[in-house]
């Protein structure tokens, strides 16, 4: 998905018809009754060659109290902050009403980019409406009927350029992964640069102290903190330097179970937090030391590790622990048990309130970091692989030994190799394992994700399932020796 747009107006104006008509399905409710929507949707929009995220609002109101009606606008105006872009929607057969002049202004305000859309515009009866528009300050109003689809090509004229905007944007964000290596690249890391920074995602339960940990890393206060839980809303992105190596971090909003959820503004949060961490090379797992590894902490956890990225571990609230040594024996142990698949991932206390234990942190940042990127020579992974079998023999599957011929890194950031084997569907995961740990341990590369394929020799010969059929041709035109001989 390219960008998000996110469908605003006043109540009735037709948001969930053309919401419904974008993602190709009736998935919100549509009456000539006005306030049908209450909450936000998300879902997968198409139009042309164009994929895209769109989000439809509930109606704006101009309530800012505790009401629902309230709630409701508030919910919308997340929305707005969070969209690439918002398509403002009037009614063409109203005209344009106060409240349409009012959320105008607010649009101008806090949108980045906005399209007018006249909507119920056909016929000649919505032809003063669509001139009324223009009064609204935003522009050529687009004619739209999003009941009979009038209007998509030329909103579909309009989004391809912001399309592409938003699309070199990303490719400029997005860090590289599962880089292919070959035995002539250099072994160094690449080295992060001020176009290029090393790009971290803080990410955590609510209140784990996660903008308190940025602040303390920049040394100022850039980002609003408090004792209550949700503050940070959204993904907010910041620049620093750590000894010449210029970073970008991420200080995500509050990830939580998802029957704890229960408020929208919420829920976008948490897309927002794993869109960082797509956006990331390390994922800092921020930790409260007094209810540590919960659930959430775990599934965060294995999110990043499964997303490909170095994971460090931060213990926060450190300087408020009584027992300091009893509870980091038993962090470790839990550690450990509860993610197998990380072993061996820096796990660091600090204190975000008080910068104990930052300069810890940094140094397991960037060692996490020089792993993911490490490359190691064939030759070394077949003297390593050959010492491995000899010390622990693959299983004999229906008394077929399966034997592991040879092995090459073909991937970093994070590292991939490739094993060439017998008959690798039979080879069980527990032996797998067993190499991962083996990689790990050998090749100090703790705590980052390491991917392992087995491939079979056979599999790029042509001629593995065609019969040897050349030789018993040529039989035929062979005479018997006694033809020679008489």
């Amino acid at each position: 998905m390219s960008f998000t747009l996110a469908i605003v107006g006043r109540p009735n104006v037709g948001k969930s018809t053309l919401f419904n008509r974008l993602v190709g399905k009736k998935l919100a409710l549509v009456d000539d009754q006005p306030g049908v929507t209450r909450d936000l949707r998300e879902g997968a929009a198409r139009l042309g060659d164009l994929r895209f995220t769109v989000i439809d609002t509930a109606g704006l109101e101009e309530a800012t109290d505790e009401s629902l009606e309230g709630r409701m606008r508030l919910l919308t105006e997340r929305a707005v902050d969070m969209a690439d872009i918002c398509l403002f929607m009037v009614d063409a057969r109203v005209g344009i009403t106060p409240t349409d002049e009012f959320f105008a202004n607010l649009l101008r305000k806090r949108a980045k980019h906005v399209i007018l859309a006249a909507n119920k515009a056909e016929g000649r009866a919505a032809d003063g409406g669509v001139i009324e528009a223009y009064s609204l300050g935003l522009g050529e109003p687009l004619r739209l009927s999003a009941e009979h689809g009038e209007g998509m090509s030329e909103l579909l004229t309009m989004l391809m350029p912001l399309a592409d905007e938003f699309d070199e944007r990303a490719t400029q964000d997005m860090p590289e992964t599962d880089v292919a290596v070959g035995e002539d690249d250099e072994d160094a890391p690449r080295i992060p640069t001020k176009e290029k920074p090393l790009q971290i995602a803080v990410v955590g339960r609510p209140n784990a102290g996660k903008s308190t940990l940025i602040n303390q890393l920049l040394g100022e206060e850039r980002l609003l903190t408090g004792p209550e839980a949700g503050i940070t809303r959204d993904a907010i992105s910041v620049q620093m330097n750590w000894d010449g190596v210029p970073i970008r971090m991420f200080d995500t909003a509050g990830m939580r179970k998802k029957a704890r959820v229960q408020e929208k503004l919420e829920k976008l949060s948490v897309s927002d937090g794993l869109r960082a961490v797509k956006f990331a090379e390390v994922v800092i797992v921020l930790i409260d030391a007094e209810i540590p590894f919960e659930q959430q902490d775990l599934c965060i956890a294995d999110l990043a590790e499964r997303e490909g990225r170095a994971v460090v571990l931060a213990v926060n609230k450190w300087d408020v622990e009584r027992h300091k040594q009893q509870k980091l024996k038993d962090l470790r142990e839990s550690f450990e048990r509860l993610l197998p698949q990380l072993r061996g991932a820096p796990l660091v206390t600090i204190s975000a309130l008080t910068g104990k234990g930052m300069p810890r942190l940094i140094e397991a940042v960037m060692k996490a970091h020089e792993v993911w990127n490490r490359r190691v020579s064939t030759a070394r992974l077949n003297r390593w692989l050959i010492d491995m079998v000899e010390a622990h023999p693959p299983p004999a599957p229906a008394g077929r030994r399966i034997k592991l011929r040879y092995m090459t890194q073909a991937k970093t950031r994070p590292p991939g190799f490739v094993v060439m084997c017998s008959i690798p569907e039979k080879l069980p995961a527990s032996y797998s394992r067993y190499l991962v740990n083996g990689l790990r341990e050998h090749f100090d590369m703790p705590g980052t994700p390491i991917r392992l394929w087995m491939r079979s020799q056979s599999e790029d010969n042509p001629y593995k399932n065609k019969k040897k059929s050349i030789p018993s041709r040529l039989n035929k035109h062979i005479k018997p020796k006694t033809d020679f001989y008489g």
